[in-house]
């Protein structure tokens, strides 16, 4: 039986491959793009045959290379704006890809996540329509970020709904993509199964391009640990284990439901 009032807020960044671009490496936008939509194809099946919904956190451009296919997801699982490109970011992006998305899946979008999770203004975020804002990751990155002092659950500030991805209980190890392919499994679990239970809730987030093989890439093995089918296997064992200890929902749900 699953547990009553626990929330799996399962995500993922829908976008250009275009994390090689961060190590000095070239990568055109079709090969990004390609990339892109392999991951999209090898994590559909995980999201479909599972019965459970998600969120898809996806850049306008990304959407309108494959708009069929993020129509056809749409009809499920939550399409939210990852703004217009991956690799750029203007302040009218808000907006545009709140529109274009809106345009190909014909449903309301009321989510945002920035891409690399940058700061922005929510004042803008709210001028341009959305409710809920999911760009925290309240933990410490080296050369990243130290996001030690913000809440580590949600709040709301200017009128959004701001909403942290996960971080353990005490001393904020994140839970996100990177932790996933690089603690034991079973530590990994552990930690998530702890949160979910002191928060109610648990919100992960991945992206489509690791569910492929980059590993002839030039990048960091962080990086590219567990990636394509052995991390196919790894987040299909994951759902089957935290099935039972909550309800899987969109992030959309999670909030207008909030109270």
């Amino acid at each position: 039986m699953q547990a009553k009032n626990h929330y799996i807020l399962l995500t993922f960044d829908v976008e250009e491959f275009d994390t090689p671009l961060e190590y000095n490496c070239k990568i055109d936008l079709p090969e990004q793009m390609k990339i892109g939509k392999l991951g999209l194809d090898a994590i559909t099946p995980i999201i479909s045959t599972n019965k459970i919904a998600s969120t898809l956190y996806t850049t306008a451009n990304f959407a309108d290379h494959f708009p069929n296919e993020i129509q056809a997801l749409a009809q499920k699982h939550e399409i939210a704006s990852h703004t217009f490109y991956h690799t750029t970011f203007e302040e009218k992006d808000l907006l545009n890809s709140k529109l274009k998305l809106e345009e190909i899946t014909d449903k309301k979008v009321i989510g945002l996540r920035m891409p690399r999770m940058q700061k922005v203004d929510m004042n803008l975020v709210k001028e341009a329509g959305y409710l809920y804002d999911s760009s925290i990751h309240p933990t410490w990155i080296p050369g990243r970020y130290n996001n030690l002092k913000l809440p580590r659950t949600l709040y709301e500030q200017e009128s959004v709904k701001r909403l942290p991805a996960s971080v353990s209980t005490n001393i904020r190890l994140p839970l996100f993509w990177l932790a996933f392919k690089n603690y034991p499994y079973w530590f990994f679990k552990k930690l998530a199964i702890q949160t979910l239970k002191n928060d109610g809730y648990l919100c992960l987030y991945f992206h489509p391009w690791e569910f492929t093989n980059i590993n002839h890439y030039n990048l960091p093995k962080y990086v590219k640990r567990y990636c394509g089918e052995a991390l196919v296997q790894r987040l299909q064992n994951l759902i089957t284990d935290l099935k039972p200890e909550g309800e899987f929902i969109t992030t959309q749900d999670f909030i207008l439901n909030k109270k």
